[in-house]
């Protein structure tokens, strides 16, 4: 076959529009960080519309500096995290403590995160990629892997009074109200959500990590450029200048 009759490679599938027919989220991710690269400004949209959206933290990301000794790196991290929720209107951020860059998928994990769906009791859980590869062969890491596969178990768990009763008995009412939970970054993604008006929150949101950033350097340390080639990627596919994508997983 030569090159007048090589078929062209198809182009991407455009996106749908995100359901933003709820009032609450609960955001599972395993480091401080990992919102802002590339969800953070769909969050300032969705607290802009008057949603209540709180984090909650299995780590502390105190082993993601590779120049700062993890206990004095936990308490920056934690307050960069804070500082960077706010610059999107969330106001609630929690820390599990779970040990940076060894968490491990199981039932402790997924009990927390029960415990933590029962509590908030949202209608939307938001996680990040959790999928082997972020696309083609570039691997992903593997807390996200196990926080993201845990936060979809424990959504399920957290409906279930039979599952973990202890959480029943320590107060914790079964919450089977979770009616989707949207991947951040997935290669698997098909939906997405116009951040246009939004971006620029997003990119200060990512800038106040500014110790983690200064450690990572390179091109993820560039918070405009990065989030800026991330959006309008998506954007082009959503028809609108920039746009952040999830792969939705219904639970219903």
């Amino acid at each position: 076959m030569n090159d007048s009759t090589a078929a062209a490679p198809s182009a991407p599938a455009l996106y749908l529009p995100l359901d933003e027919d709820w009032e609450s989220a609960l955001a599972v991710v395993a480091h401080p960080d990992d919102m802002e690269y590339g969800a953070a400004a769909a969050v300032a949209r969705w607290t802009g519309q008057g949603k209540r959206i709180s984090y909650l933290m299995v780590t502390s990301g105190e082993a993601g500096i590779d120049g700062m000794d993890p206990a004095q790196c936990r308490p920056v991290r934690e307050r960069e995290q804070v500082e960077s929720a706010a610059a999107v209107g969330v106001d609630t951020v929690e820390f599990l403590g779970y040990p940076d860059g060894i968490v491990e998928y199981g039932l402790p994990l997924r009990r927390d995160l029960s415990r933590a769906i029962r509590r908030h009791r949202p209608d939307i859980v938001i996680t990040t990629n959790f999928r082997d590869t972020y696309g083609g062969t570039f691997p992903n890491q593997a807390d996200h892997i196990a926080v993201g596969r845990a936060a979809l178990d424990a959504v399920r768990d957290a409906g279930n009074r039979w599952v973990f009763p202890e959480l029943t008995a320590e107060g914790h009412r079964p919450w089977n109200g979770v009616r989707e939970l949207w991947a951040a970054g997935s290669p698997d993604g098909l939906h997405a959500v116009d951040i246009t008006d939004t971006f620029a929150a997003g990119v200060v949101s990512l800038e106040a990590h500014r110790a983690y950033l200064a450690g990572l350097g390179g091109e993820m340390a560039n918070a405009a450029e990065f989030l800026e080639s991330m959006g309008r990627e998506a954007g082009a596919r959503l028809g609108t200048r920039f746009a952040a994508a999830f792969e939705v997983i219904s639970l219903r």
